[in-house]
């Protein structure tokens, strides 16, 4: 599976930098690929998000970006966003994360996507953090920009 030629028939959870590339587009290689596939998954009503996304996807937009955004367009962003389903981590996620971010070495807040993606059902999570082709807790690691250059 690519970016290029998603599954749409699967729901697919995007992490941050995905959305990242697709909204600031201030990366020419990325942008595109990014945009394409969240054109794709959201037509297929296929996007699967947490909460933990949007917050991190709000603060990148609007302070970490070469051109942030004003708060209120990327609160728009969100809005658009939060109309496909968006995973709310309750406690037991939280513990479930903790607990994976032991066992498979990974950051907490990683290991907080990984579990999101889990629960809301999606067998694959596109994201550039983790090795492309991983399997954890049953979701595949996509990185939609094999290929492309070099990371930021």
């Amino acid at each position: 599976m690519s970016a290029e030629d998603p599954d749409a028939s699967q729901p697919a959870f995007v992490d941050t930098n995905v959305l990242v590339y697709a909204l600031a587009a201030d990366d020419d290689a990325r942008a595109p690929v990014a945009q394409a596939l969240l054109r794709r998954l959201m037509m297929a009503r296929a996007l699967r998000l947490s909460t933990q996304v949007l917050q991190e996807l709000f603060v990148t937009l609007t302070r970490k970006v070469q051109k942030p955004l004003p708060p209120g367009q990327a609160i728009r962003y969100l809005d658009q966003l939060a109309v496909f389903p968006v995973f709310c981590p309750d406690y037991p996620a939280l513990r479930d994360a903790a607990e994976l971010s032991e066992s498979a070495k990974l950051s907490f807040w990683d290991s907080l996507v990984v579990v999101s993606a889990a629960r809301a059902g999606a067998p694959h999570l596109y994201s550039e953090d983790f090795n492309e082709g991983q399997s954890i807790l049953g979701v595949e690691v996509v990185n939609p920009f094999s290929g492309h250059t070099s990371r930021r």
